[in-house]
């Protein structure tokens, strides 16, 4: 502990710096799920995997969203593609090798999304085990990462209980505005049948306050309340507002390496840091 109190009011862990690994494999798999949109779930996709990229860590993403914001936010030209994630799920005879797109970050690769992916929830309801089908198309590359993290859509249907039965762990980005409570209580009850129904290896890593304004007494109080509510679930570190997120998703790349030395880019190498040390990544 450094002694000061986190932005969480509880006092701020030092964080070390995770050492290099021996090898690779197999990979932790975790969603990042709210069925409330805008929350910061892409952008914590995208930054948080680049994060931990920069520490040594083969990091794969997958677009489980059909907007596709996550393949739009680093470089990849959705409406191009013939074969996306939806194409895995739907059809036999595809290898999610072929379909992996390496991004400009090293150790930083991505399986995209895009439109396409919406017919997906009515074409697998007549599946058997449906609710597997995306454990089933990530079986062959996990030994190839360290971390897969999964951009899960802004709803709880079958597309996001997918993304949570192929999981080891869930983080959950949390707006720091009062509405954004509500909601969460729901996701933690959906989190708590999936673990009891489906994966009973499930588990939350962690809520990820998001979009702080520190200068802001109703931001305050937000993340105060979730603390009281969540407790240790609550992640020390906190995402603030900033503009330089929206500006990095325009340029196609994450804030660690478009804004290197910014706060914003130091706040989810902080993040990376405190999923690591809290055994949510190797």
């Amino acid at each position: 502990m450094n002694g000061q109190l986190g932005p969480t009011g509880r006092p701020l862990p030092e964080f070390p710096v995770p050492p290099p690994l021996t090898g690779h494999g197999p990979a932790r798999v975790i969603a990042l799920c709210n069925q409330k949109g805008g929350v910061g779930k892409t952008t914590t996709t995208i930054n948080l995997g680049a994060a931990l990229a920069e520490y040594g860590r083969r990091v794969l993403l997958v677009d489980f969203d059909p907007q596709g914001a996550l393949s739009v936010g680093l470089g990849v030209p959705v409406n191009k593609l013939d074969v996306t994630i939806y194409n895995l799920l739907v059809e036999r005879g595809h290898d999610i090798r072929d379909i992996v797109h390496p991004t400009e970050t090293e150790n930083l690769d991505i399986v995209p999304a895009n439109i396409d992916l919406s017919a997906a929830e009515v074409q697998l309801v007549g599946e058997v085990a449906r609710e597997q089908v995306l454990s089933r198309v990530l079986r062959p590359v996990l030994d190839d990462y360290d971390v897969v993290l999964i951009d899960c859509q802004p709803s709880l249907g079958l597309l996001t209980v997918n993304a949570l039965t192929a999981s080891h762990g869930v983080v959950i980005p949390l707006e720091t505005e009062f509405f954004a409570m509500r909601g969460v209580a729901l996701l933690v009850e959906t989190i708590d049948k999936i673990t009891d129904r489906l994966n009973p290896r499930l588990q939350i890593d962690g809520i990820l306050p998001t979009m702080y304004d520190g200068r802001t007494l109703h931001s305050r109080e937000v993340v105060a309340s979730v603390v009281d509510h969540f407790g240790d679930q609550v992640f020390h570190t906190v995402i603030s507002r900033t503009v330089k997120f929206p500006d990095a998703t325009l340029a196609a790349e994450p804030i660690t390496s478009y804004a290197a030395t910014h706060s914003g880019a130091d706040s989810y190498r902080q993040l990376a840091r405190e999923l690591v040390a809290r055994g949510g990544a190797a």
